[in-house]
């Protein structure tokens, strides 16, 4: 066990974490809301430190980040348990899985080995993803801080739900934020994650762009029935373009059946592309369709002259335009984003 970081000792042996803003406050013997969190005698420790559920060598688009150092590749590592409890969880085998309670099988990689993982397989990269990355807040700053010494990138794949104190304090290891907006209203985000308050998700992410300089892409996955209507995708289009900029990367995504929700058919690509459009409306020239190979939607085009500069299917680039520095060769506008020097491939 890794003692935590983030939490206040309270009477009669309790803590209080303060990594995510459930702010789980646990008796002694007991675990946290996401599992992986145990106070035993009054100190809190951290179960899943270096506990590694699942890793790969992935391309940066399957994040998906299109405007971050497109065609490069993340050492990227996952491990177990989750503050929400969506249920259509696309990973629900390990995000719902409770570490060392159940039988799904972990392997311990330290934040030292993870790095040599990634140098010895050529990454440029590392990314914490696959599930919630604060349940190992821990790991992943050990993690980050390492990589920014061995001049990796690094970059999260989260719902949000992080207080400010750990941003705070893995902020200035973190170079992109990829995060979820699941919908915009406490209903939807009590259907969808188990949670209702949901302002605090939106205040994390434009602190993490503005405060940490983060680049920050965002992820909407379309679920028919929950957060399909035109009013919610205005809603979080007219966010993204009034708090973070209407240069943000917008991913309109399709949900796959899955657990809970396997009833549901997957969102009609008509549905997608409608929220594209909606994107584009709110001034967003940046709004991709994902989970749908082949479709045009997943290209990067120039907002200026309107050249294909990406072309993409499912998770990679297949040609990629680009002049150095992220230029579009036809007119000279400049992407937004972080791109290598030599963007060609």
């Amino acid at each position: 066990m890794h003692e935590a970081l983030l939490y206040d000792r309270l009477s009669n042996q309790k803590v209080q974490c303060n990594v995510c803003r459930r702010r789980c406050v646990i008796p002694e013997g007991k675990r946290g809301f996401c599992w992986t969190r145990l106070n035993e005698r009054g100190t809190l420790y951290s179960l899943a430190y270096g506990q590694v559920s699942f890793m790969s060598v992935a391309p940066i688009e399957k994040k998906p980040l299109y405007h971050f150092y497109p065609g490069s590749y993340a050492m990227s590592f996952g491990t177990l348990g989750c503050n929400f409890r969506c249920p259509g969880c696309q990973n629900w085998d390990i995000a719902h899985a409770k570490i060392d309670l159940e039988a799904v099988a972990t392997e311990y990689i330290s934040p030292e080995e993870s790095i040599t993982l990634a140098k010895r397989h050529h990454c440029q990269g590392m990314s914490w993803t696959y599930n919630e990355p604060t349940v190992w807040f821990e790991y992943t700053l050990d993690g980050a801080k390492l990589s920014k010494k061995e001049r990796l990138y690094t970059t999260y794949v989260t719902n949000g739900y992080m207080t400010t104190e750990a941003l705070n304090m893995i902020g200035p290891y973190l170079d992109s934020f990829r995060v979820d907006i699941k919908g915009f209203s406490e209903n939807t985000y009590q259907r969808i994650a188990n949670v209702s308050e949901f302002t605090g998700i939106l205040e994390i992410t434009k602190a993490a762009k503005e405060k940490w300089g983060m680049w920050v892409e965002i992820v909407t996955n379309i679920i028919p029935g929950y957060n399909d209507d035109t009013a919610t995708l205005k809603k979080i289009a007219s966010w993204i373009a009034s708090d973070l900029g209407m240069n943000t990367p917008w991913h309109v995504t399709q949900f796959v059946p899955h657990l809970r929700l396997s009833n549901l058919a997957p969102t009609p690509v008509s549905t997608l592309e409608r929220a594209q459009t909606i994107g584009r409306d709110a001034g967003l020239p940046y709004v991709y369709i994902g989970n749908i190979p082949a479709h045009p939607g997943q290209n990067t085009y120039c907002p200026t002259c309107n050249e294909l500069l990406i072309e993409r299917h499912n998770f990679g680039p297949l040609r990629n335009e680009l002049a150095p520095g992220g230029i579009c060769p036809g007119c000279g506008h400049e992407l937004p984003g972080r791109f290598s020097a030599e963007n060609k491939t």
